[in-house]
């Protein structure tokens, strides 16, 4: 998402291309896509086409490099996509070519542990790696920029957080097109309705908003939106519970069809394991949701406890209900947080801020 807004938008400036795995075999190998050219790497093997991106996207990135005289690689998270850009860079130094500038944006919510212990702490060390070979770092949170420093970078470095599309999550619909969603998601007078949006992985914590369910009356019902690995056992846990008619699954929903949804929920809810930012949370903020969240990661540079939202405890479902009540029993607080919350996102996350402070702070500084 970052990717399509920021590129869109500074389509006039600056020429982009981008090179990725193919991933599917009915993919154009080379297209179109908004205002940047997609390069496709691979045979359309999701497994084969990651692991030789890096290398196979090296010597892309030298062809193209001959056409278009990059004034940067940009690497968008430490993946094997950015290690393309890498790659490139030593043998261009090996073939004593100077090296193209790196700029590495780091995107990652993952917790420490995740980086220390998984892969048998590979991935901590490609990390490493990469920040040593950065010229310029920008990062999404002021968490993955200190992150980035106590993994040892102490080059340029810019905080270019997330953005959120205000014209699609502002949006107010009229009092029929509301009704309409209620009866769709079996929302009747006097119910709650909490939701969450994300990926359903262990670290948003989903788990956790499904228990705290047990600790709220029976008129509090949960949606939550998105697919994800713990899917399943989300749907197990809710089943084992008693509680599969008070959480609705709606899997998959489109970025555009969501603003509808939230405009009939009362409380957006994420008690996030690790977080590098967050973009459901100014969604929701956009939407004029009221939102609870947990202080971890990136989320207190946008998040300020009974101003802009209203923090609860990781891992502790019981906190998570007692944030649901103090909001529903104090309702005058609540419009509050509403309104200095999308006053906030208003001003600091507009996707055309976003794209104007990379330019400013990364791409003009490079290409000057």
């Amino acid at each position: 998402m970052a990717a399509g807004e920021i590129t869109d938008l500074l389509s006039n400036d600056f020429q982009f291309d981008l090179v990725t795995a193919k991933l599917q075999r009915d993919l154009p190998d080379s297209e179109m896509v908004g205002k940047v050219t997609v390069h496709r790497i691979g045979t359309g093997r999701p497994a084969l086409d990651k692991l030789f991106l890096p290398f196979a996207g090296a010597i892309k990135a030298w062809q193209l490099q001959k056409q278009n005289d990059y004034f940067c690689f940009w690497g968008i998270m430490v993946t094997f996509a950015s290690g393309a850009g890498y790659i490139c860079n030593i043998l261009r130094t090996v073939s004593g070519k100077k090296k193209i500038p790196m700029v590495l944006t780091l995107q990652e919510g993952d917790s420490e542990n995740h980086l220390k212990y998984k892969w048998a702490g590979l991935i901590d060390l490609s990390w490493r790696i990469a920040l040593k070979q950065t010229d310029f770092l920008t990062a999404i949170s002021n968490f993955l920029i200190k992150r980035a420093e106590r993994m040892g970078y102490s080059g340029n470095r810019a905080l270019v957080p997330n953005g959120v599309d205000l014209n699609v999550f502002s949006e107010n619909f009229s009092a029929e097109e509301k009704e309409k969603t209620k009866n769709s998601l079996g929302k009747k007078a006097g119910d709650v309705f909490l939701v969450t949006s994300s990926r359903l992985s262990r670290k948003n914590a989903v788990d956790d908003i499904i228990s705290a369910l047990k600790f709220l009356p029976e008129n509090f019902y949960l949606l939550v939106v998105g697919r994800g690995e713990e899917g399943v056992n989300l749907q197990k846990q809710a089943d084992d519970s008693g509680l599969a008619g008070r959480v609705k699954f709606l899997g998959f929903v489109r970025q555009k069809n969501l603003p509808k949804i939230f405009s009939v929920c009362d409380i957006f809810v994420r008690p996030s394991r690790s977080e590098g930012f967050g973009n459901s949370f100014i969604e929701a903020m956009a939407s004029r949701l009221p939102v609870i969240a947990t202080p971890v990661g990136g989320i207190p540079d946008f998040l300020d406890d009974k101003e802009t939202g209203l923090f609860c405890s990781p891992d502790n479902p019981k906190s998570v209900a007692e944030a649901v009540e103090f909001l529903v029993d104090n309702p005058e607080l609540k419009e509050k947080m509403i309104r200095t919350a999308f006053e906030k996102v208003e001003k600091k996350y507009s996707w055309a801020k976003i794209a104007g402070e990379m330019k400013e702070k990364v791409f003009d500084k490079l290409s000057n």
